[in-house]
Parts: C-alpha cells; structure tokens; sequence
C-alpha cells in the first residue's frame, strides 16, 4: 500500500470525525492483504500520528464550545434581563460542558454564616435542593471556607471533607459520587460555589476545572452587577421619592399658608368659630366639629364621644400636635395646662397642618370670646354686689337696661357652694349670666346668679347639677325668688342658708328653696310658707277627711301623741285597734311608704302642729311643742 494512499484513508476518518477503533481498520486491511511487516510498520505510524490529529481537534472543538459558551455568558451578563435566569443559564451550561448529571450553585448567608442552594439543574431531590451547607462541611462548605477548587472522584470514599450526616443523606438521596466545586470570588471575598457532580465515579480533568472556574466567575460578576443595579435603583427610586416628598410638602405648605390666610382674613372681618370650620371643611372636605374646654359642641355635630377621643385630645395638648383616633383627626389647645378648644375632623384628607392652624385660630377666637364675657361679667358682677349691698343706690334699674335686664320682672337669686376652682366656677356663672340675661358674681367659696324665672327650686337644682359637671366637685346651690330690686339682699340671705342647710343636712350637690326643705325651710327661709308646708306635708290626709268625713288627721295625731303605739291610740280614741290599723293603712297609701321614718314623722308632726293650731302661728309665734 503507497503512503499516499494510506495518508488519504487517515484524513478521510478524520473528516468523517470516526471513532478511535476505525483507525484500526486500514492496518486490518493490510494484515489481510498479506502487507510486509515495512507497510504495517508505517501504517501504525500513519494510525498514531492521525490519533493525535484527532485528539487535538476535538479539544480544540471542544475548547470553541466552551469559548462560545463563555461569550453566551457574557452576552447574558451584558443584558442582565433577569438574575435568576442568568445564574440557571450558567448552571446548566456547566453541565453541559462538563458533561455531568448534576450542576448546581450555592451561595453565602451573611446572617446565619452558612451556605444555601441558589440554583440547581438536573436534580431530582427535593432534601438535596433544600440543603444548605455549614463553613468547612461537606466539599461545597470546603470550597467557600478555603477559596479554593476542590473535585473528588468518589465523595464518599474520600477523607479530606468533613462529612455531615444530613449532608451525606442528601447527597446519597441525590445519588451523586464525583463532585467538583469551584468558588465564586469577588474580589478577596467568597460569595458562593459552583459545583458540577456525577452519579458515578469519574475524574476531573484540569480543563474542566479551569472551565468551570470561568463560569464561577461570570455568575460572580452577574450577582454583583446584579447588586449594584438594584442599589442603583433603590437610589433612583429614593431620590424619586424624595423629590416627590419634597414637592408634596411644599404643596402642603402652600396650601396650609393659603387657607390660614383665609381663616386670619375671616377672623379680621368679625366671623366666628363657624366661619373657620366653614373653611376647614371647603379645603379638607368631611366633616368638622369644634369642642369647647369642657367637650361641649360649638359648632358641627360630634355624636356620642368615647373616653378614648378625650384620652386623644389630652394627648394632642402633651404632643402638640394632631393625634389620629380611628377615622378622626383631633387637633387640642390648651392655655395654661386647662384645654381651651378640640377640633375633631373626619375626612380624607389627612392634611394636619391646616387642622393645626385652624385649632390655633378658634382658641384665639375663644381667648377673645372669654376677654369680652369676663369685662362684661365685671360689669354684671358689679351690679349684682351693688343690689345685694346697697339695694337703695340710684341708678340700679339704668344699669341693669344697659345689661337687656328689667328687675321689674321676675328673677331668682341662686347662690351656689363649692370647693372648685374659683376661676373656673366664676368664669362658668359669668357664661350663663350673659346667655340667660341675668347677673352674676364670683365669691370666695360661692358664686351668685341672678336670673329671670320663678322657679326657684329648679333652677338650684340645675345650677348645682351644671356646675358640679363643669368643676367635676360638688356644687350645692339655694335659692330664693327676688321679686324687685329692694329684696334682692334678702332672697341672698335666704339662698345662702339654704345651701349651708343643704350641706348641713348631707345633700351636698343638690340643689333646693326654702319650699323643697320641709321644716327646716320655714326655718331657713324668710317667708315661712306655713300653708305652703302643711299642704306638701298633709294635703292628701287632709283633702281625704274633708272629702269622706274621716277622721286620718285625728288618728294620726294620737298615734303620735302615744308613741306610735296602735292599742293605745285605740285606747285614747275608743276605737278598735282593727279600726285603728285600716286608718293606718289608708295614711300609708295616702302619705307614701316611708312615712314613720324618724326625718318623716318629724315634718309630719309639725305639719299637725300647725294644723291644729288653724295655720295662723308660725314656728316663731308657736307655743312650747307638745308633740
């Protein structure tokens, strides 16, 4: 055979990239054909050189995949769509290249100082995917403890690795035996590995750790490109943020400044706490109400308010600032450490600034509001110590129609005790002087209405019942009609015993006349109402003898007069106790139950007293008491 012929048979197995054991075939052929030993001679020659030809380029075939895979990587990494996808990419060319069953990469947890599966392909456990790897454990914890590459052809059989019970149980589950892992470095710092393994036993050769060390360090780049894109767009998004943060709260601004001019505009032209909330309510929408110092409606509709509002408005004055309760927004003035105005806004427009503003507006309006009230109140409470004290001084009557009051009409003078704040009780009596048109003056422990009216039990009893709401203490209030100018010193006098016996009697906080004492009225009061008395006291007993001809009154006399005992009033009136006992009972329904109570069956004796003696003594002009 001519060596050209035989160099063309190798180049031709070369061309058709055959197999190594075809290579034997043109030395076969010889054999048969009776070749001399020369010819078989050079043809292994031809054979072992076109080996060598054949190697070479498959690796170079195989190194053109690789770079071809390389720069597919890098391509990625240029465009850098989706980190996920990038970093899958990288694994599975890896195990492609390698030609390995499994590929997979792990990363490092800085805050539990352990490596986690970020990526696998060709894995089939979920334990395995799942693992995650301690510093200095396994092959992979090896790897990210030392930086550097590590491959074993059978894992288990090789002592170089700390091998881990639950690491060996997953890999076992996975079914891997060759491992080879490379880290994935930035710099001096390892931030994971990447591994290629079998599920049998095989080396691994120095290119295929080169390789793979390559596409470590493109997942490396990806990861930490990928890092600094996402800190460039939080960055981005941050300074967005703030730009719009910036422009919102100079719009706030702008419009907070708009409507306080707004509300200073309204306050200058003379308009109300009304009006402010009017504007309040045309900027934020809702709806807005605004509350006195003690929680009472100036304007807008509140509805029934918990504690927790009030706990909110107390703290709005600590803070000084709005305070958020469920839906409403309340906004709280104080003067002095005592509240002076609470806004209470519902709307959507969450707009605190202006709520603010307008909070500090209506409590200058309420400062203004309290400064006229407390010159008028001077000037009322002046009349007032006047009427008391000088009840002949000219003048008077003037003085009082400059205030919208005619003394000529009815009036009650009420006087009211308390332990309270002074300020606060005068402040109080002076408001309600001006809205009822009467007078009214603050003392050391009392304060002094005047007011239009003839009731004079009613209205103590509401004055007492207001200003114990308004200073949380007890407020005990009397009161006496005054029904012209010159008795106004003596419905005072009156008053003021009536609330000393008040006390006195343990009613502290109620309010009451001389009629609603019983007994100690005609004693406290200057009109000694004595028919007055034994009506309230005896009416129904009496107008019930008058209309059936009974005697109860009787009956009711020497019951008394023989200490309550029913035989013996029998006795003293020849009358059956049965007898005796009915009466007794009619009384009961008549007087109420109650009636023998020791407070009672006084009033009920003095009342007798008095009847008896035909309604013209008085407890002054009485006799010695038989009763």
């Amino acid at each position: 055979m001519d060596g050209p012929v035989v160099s063309i048979r190798f180049l031709e197995l070369l061309a058709r990239e055959a197999s190594a054991v075809e290579f034997e075939g043109p030395i076969i052929q010889a054999r048969a054909s009776g070749a001399d030993p020369a010819t078989i001679e050079e043809l292994e020659r031809a054979k072992v050189e076109a080996l060598k030809v054949r190697d070479l380029l498959k690796r170079r075939a195989r190194r053109e995949a690789e770079l071809s895979a390389l720069y597919d990587t890098a391509g990625d990494l240029a465009a850098l769509r989706d980190l996920d996808a990038v970093l899958e990419a990288i694994v599975h060319r890896a195990r492609q290249l390698l030609a390995t069953d499994v590929a997979y990469m792990t990363l490092h947890d800085p805050e539990r100082g352990d490596t986690y599966m970020r990526v696998t392909d060709g894995s089939i456990s979920a334990k395995f995917r799942a693992l995650r790897l301690a510093m200095g454990h396994g092959l992979g914890g090896l790897v990210a403890q030392t930086a550097v590459p590590y491959a074993t052809a059978d894992y288990f059989a090789d002592a170089r690795f700390r091998h881990r019970e639950h690491i060996d149980d997953a890999v076992k589950e996975e079914g891997l035996v060759a491992i080879l892992g490379v880290p994935l470095r930035l710099g001096q710092r390892v931030i994971g590995v990447l591994m290629a393994a079998n599920r049998s036993a095989r080396p691994f050769h120095q290119e295929e750790v080169s390789l793979l060390a390559s596409l470590a360090a493109h997942a490396a780049v990806a990861i930490d490109n990928a890092r600094l894109l996402q800190e460039t767009r939080n960055a981005l998004e941050e300074l967005s943020q703030a730009h719009r943060t910036a422009r919102e709260h100079g719009e706030a601004v702008e419009r907070a400044a708009m409507a306080h001019d707004r509300m200073t505009s309204l306050v200058l032209r003379g308009g109300g706490i009304e009006d402010v909330a009017a504007v309040v309510t045309d900027v934020l929408g809702g709806s807005l109400a605004v509350l006195d110092d003690l929680g009472r409606a100036i304007s807008g509709d509140v509805g029934e308010l918990d504690s927790g509002v009030f706990e909110a408005a107390q703290a709005s004055r600590a803070l000084g600032r709005t305070v958020r309760r469920g839906d409403l927004l309340i906004a709280s003035v104080d003067v002095g450490g005592e509240p002076l105005c609470t806004l209470l806004l519902r709307s959507d427009d969450a707009d605190e600034r202006i709520l603010e503003r307008a909070a500090l507006v209506c409590a200058l309006l309420l400062l203004f509001r309290r400064s006229v009230a407390e010159a008028e109140g001077r000037v009322r409470g002046e009349l007032l110590d006047d009427l008391i004290s000088r009840p002949g001084s000219p003048g008077l009557a003037d003085r009082a129609r400059r205030l919208g009051m005619d003394l000529g009409a009815p009036h009650v003078l009420v006087v009211a005790k308390h332990s309270g704040q002074r300020e606060r009780a005068a402040f109080w009596a002076s408001s309600q002087a001006t809205l009822r048109h009467g007078l009214a003056a603050g003392r050391a422990d009392e304060v002094v209405l005047l007011l239009p009216g003839d009731d004079a039990g009613g209205l103590a009893q509401r004055v007492a019942r207001e200003l114990t709401a308004s200073l949380h203490s007890p407020a005990t209030a009397g009161a006496s009609r005054a029904g012209d100018p010159a008795n106004v010193a003596a419905a005072y006098q009156e008053a003021r015993r009536c609330a000393e016996a008040l006390i006195a009697l343990g009613r502290a906080g109620d309010g009451a006349s001389a009629s609603e004492l019983g007994f100690v009225g005609l004693l406290v009061g200057d009109g000694r109402d004595v028919p007055g008395f034994v009506a309230r006291t005896l009416g129904p007993v009496i107008d019930y003898d008058a209309r059936r001809g009974t005697a109860l009154v009787d009956t009711l006399a020497a019951y008394f007069g023989t200490g309550g005992s029913p035989s013996r009033t029998a006795e003293a009136m020849h009358i059956h106790v049965n007898t005796v006992t009915q009466r007794l009972d009619r009384i009961g329904k008549l007087l109420g139950e109650g009636w023998p109570a020791p407070e009672r069956a006084l009033e009920i004796q003095l009342a007798l007293r008095l009847h008896r003696l035909g309604h013209t003594d008085t407890p002054d002009t009485m006799g010695p008491s038989t009763i």
